[in-house]
Order: C-alpha cells, then sequence, then structure tokens
C-alpha cells in the first residue's frame, strides 16, 4: 500500500497537492482526525486496488488535528505499514500575500495579526517539519507548477529513490527543501560574456562554455558517483525522494546546464532522476 500524508502550514498549498495526488491515482482523504489514521490505513488496504495508494491531508483548521504528527507517523509504522510525510511550507511575506488576496484570515491568529497566526503555526508544526520525508517549499511556485512538481515525484510509482535535481540563484536564497547542495561559483560565469548573457544554461553554447573550464566535468563525475552510492541507503532507509540543488549566481546559466548534466550521469548509472529549474526566468 502507498501512504502519503499531508500536512504544512495554511495557505502554502495542500489543498493544491491534494488535488494532484488525485490527479495521479491516489485515494485522497481531508481532515480525518490523527487517531483515526491506522483505522483508515486498514480499512483502505482491505478496499483493494482502489484504494491502494491513500492520501490523508492533516489541516490545522480540523478540530481533531493534533500537534503530534510524528506521533500518529510512528503508529502507522508500528502497525505496518509505510507512510511518506509531505510538508508544505513558504515565507511569511508569501503566505501574507495569499491570506490577503482571499481576503482570509489566518486560523491561528484569533485576534492578533496575520504574522502572529503564521508563527504560532510554524511552531505548532516544527516536528512535523523536522521529521518530513518530502519538504516543499511553495514560495516560488504557482499553482500549476506545484501541482506539476508533485506529479512529477508521485505519478510513478517506485520502490527506488527519485532523484530531483534542482538550479537555483544563490541571490534568490537557498532552497530549504534541498537535501543535498552543490556550489557551482567556482566555475567561470557566462553571464559576462556578452553574446552568452541572453541565453540559458538548456542552450548549447551556454553549455558548452561552462564544460571545456578545467575540471567541471570531472566535478560533476565524481559527485554522481557519490550519490549513486548513497541510492541503497536512501533505499534501505525507506526515503524515496532526494533533492540535489545546484547553486550560482543568479540561477539561469551554470547551475542550469549543471543540473542538466549531473541528471543525466544520474540516469546513466540506472538511477531515477528529473531536473526542475527554480529561477532560470528571473532577472
Amino acid at each position: 500500500m502507498d501512504l502519503v500524508i499531508v500536512t504544512g502550514l495554511s495557505g502554502a498549498g495542500r489543498s493544491t497537492v491534494a488535488r494532484a495526488l488525485e490527479n495521479v491515482g491516489f485515494y485522497v482523504v481531508d481532515n480525518l482526525p490523527q487517531t483515526l489514521l491506522v483505522p483508515m490505513a486498514e480499512l483502505a488496504e482491505r478496499a483493494g486496488d482502489q484504494t491502494r495508494r491513500t492520501a490523508v491531508v492533516l489541516d490545522v483548521r480540523s478540530r481533531a488535528f493534533s500537534t503530534d504528527v510524528i506521533g500518529a507517523m510512528k503508529h502507522l509504522h508500528e502497525s505496518g505499514y509505510e507512510p511518506q510525510l509531505i510538508f508544505l511550507e513558504a515565507s511569511d511575506e508569501v503566505l501574507v500575500r495569499r491570506f490577503e488576496s482571499v481576503r482570509r484570515t489566518h486560523p491561528l491568529q484569533g485576534s492578533g495579526r496575520l504574522a502572529d497566526g503564521i508563527a504560532a503555526e510554524r511552531e505548532l508544526l516544527a516536528d512535523a517539519r523536522a521529521g518530513a520525508d518530502v519538504v516543499l517549499d511553495t514560495t516560488q511556485l504557482n499553482q500549476n507548477q506545484l501541482r506539476a512538481r508533485v506529479e512529477e515525484l508521485f505519478g510513478v510509482e517506485r520502490d527506488v529513490p527519485h532523484f530531483s535535481v534542482m538550479s537555483f540563484g544563490f541571490k534568490h536564497g537557498l532552497p530549504s527543501d534541498a537535501d543535498l547542495v552543490l556550489d557551482m561559483r567556482f566555475v567561470k560565469n557566462p553571464h559576462w560574456v556578452p553574446e552568452l548573457r541572453p541565453l540559458s544554461g538548456l542552450d548549447l553554447a551556454v553549455s558548452e562554455y561552462v564544460f571545456a573550464q578545467s575540471g567541471v566535468s570531472e566535478f560533476l563525475d565524481s559527485y554522481a558517483n557519490v550519490v549513486a552510492a548513497m541510492a541503497p541507503g536512501y533505499r534501505r532507509e525507506g526515503k524515496h525522494h532526494v533533492m540535489i540543488a545546484i547553486g550560482c549566481t543568479g540561477g539561469r546559466h551554470r547551475s542550469v546546464a549543471s543540473a542538466e548534466a549531473l541528471a543525466e550521469r544520474l540516469r546513466t548509472k540506472g538511477l531515477s532522476a528529473s531536473t526542475l529549474h527554480r529561477d532560470m526566468g528571473r532577472e
């Protein structure tokens, strides 16, 4: 049975994730009390193929919500299940904008400010965030991008880890959902080559410029070997998704070319890998 538990900050995209999971064949249960997780899993397992892939959304707005998400996950493990916990988050600034755009109050703000409610919820869910198998930071993702990300991660049933290789720009901030981070700023920047500046790392001319530099190909070869050596350990520990973030200054040239190259190297080693370019379209 494929069991996924979805929780996270209000406004971070739980509803979008639930719809995306439905799109790839999950039976989704919303606002289930945590005390009913094991009975629900047992019922879903007995129901057969229709509910063999089940997702449960835990919402702090539910009166039956408990802060002990990790305890509930442990109970599922002790009952013989192998659930994955997805945690959704976003920056305070983005969450405030999202709540204001729909003119809603935060479920925990009471008579205080919106920011107070967000801070209270972060503290309430800190243990769940720390124990999550997958953390999705939706700060810079719109609904379509988030849906595509979830469908990429859960669209195919796997008993081996899937490696998502994401390029990013350090000037836009480190991705909080990264398991591994690489820094490509030791490579000469194509941004300072006039004919390459308007291009991206997806263009052959930029890729050739990056990999013509001494040591770059060897560095990614070595790192692909390291990741391949780690893959059996991830599999043993039940980690299904691994995010590798590769950064350069702006996230347009070096990191994009390197992310594509690393993903291809992982695939040649028989690993499942895909790419995502977080900041490529940003100025």
